[in-house]
């Protein structure tokens, strides 16, 4: 009898972990529709209605700081996104496609929002991600992530992070076939890391172009970067830290200089 009720419990066991698989998966109908095309935000925002909160905010209104390599020198944090766009006007924005959705013809179609789902007694909540890079194309990049209920919220808070996270870039003619002595590459060759993904960069002489994936040439567009060489190895179908491992060896080109 205790062997039979013992089967009759992992039956039951069984039958209520299937059930719990089968509310689990997601239908490829239920997920909400997203527009695959680059959302374009705002690019010139009005800074005239501006008020600033912090003091860093003040001291750019007032036009104590007239400089991005200021701040960026003196070490202190940008906490308001409108600094960004006063000290660099003429921003751009550009979208990494970060998610994917099943094809026409089977495969993944690439979209520039990542959706997730997760399953609560009322039902499924999906949750919408984006991954920002902004720049000046003058050698001024930032790069940032942000996630929301709704498509453009997640957009508008990956945009203004990247705002918020915006790092110089040291560029120079590195490679020994050019010489030529202008910005258009970088001056040495760098690493950078994040996750499993690890990449090389290296200099390149004019006129080689950008020698990388669609979206690290989307950093290195932005960064005003024209020349390069890159090298990648490690998971780097994933996206967002495919882009944080470029950041990273850029950021490393400033190391000589400590």
């Amino acid at each position: 009898m205790a062997e039979e009720e013992k089967e009759n419990n992992n039956t039951e066991e069984t039958g209520k972990i299937e059930e719990l698989e089968k509310a689990l998966i997601v239908k490829v109908e239920e997920i909400p529709e997203v527009p695959v095309e680059v959302v374009k935000l705002e690019e010139t925002p009005e800074i005239e209605k501006w008020i600033p909160k912090t003091s860093l905010g003040k001291a750019v209104m007032e036009g104590k700081i007239t400089s991005m390599d200021e701040i960026l020198e003196s070490g202190k944090k940008i906490m308001e996104p409108e600094i960004s766009d006063k000290l660099l006007p003429g921003l751009k924005n550009e979208l990494v496609l970060i998610g994917g959705r099943t094809g026409k013809g089977g495969g993944i179609e690439r979209i520039p929002v990542r959706i997730t789902a997760k399953m609560h007694q009322s039902g499924r909540r999906f949750r919408v991600s984006s991954f920002v890079i902004v720049g000046n194309e003058n050698g001024f990049v930032g790069i940032g992530r942000g996630s929301s209920i709704e498509t453009r919220t997640a957009i508008s808070k990956s945009l203004k992070k990247a705002k918020l996270n915006i790092m110089k870039i040291k560029r120079g003619c590195g490679s020994w076939e050019c010489g030529c002595g202008t910005e258009h590459s970088i001056p040495f060759k760098t690493t950078g890391s994040s996750g499993s993904v690890r990449v090389e960069l290296m200099p390149a002489p004019k006129g080689v172009g950008l020698v990388a994936t669609e979206e690290a040439k989307k950093l290195f567009r932005l960064a005003g970067i024209k020349d390069i060489w890159m090298k990648s190895r490690g998971h780097t179908s994933n996206r967002i830290n495919f882009i944080y491992a470029i950041f990273d060896a850029l950021k490393k080109l400033y190391v000589y200089d400590r």
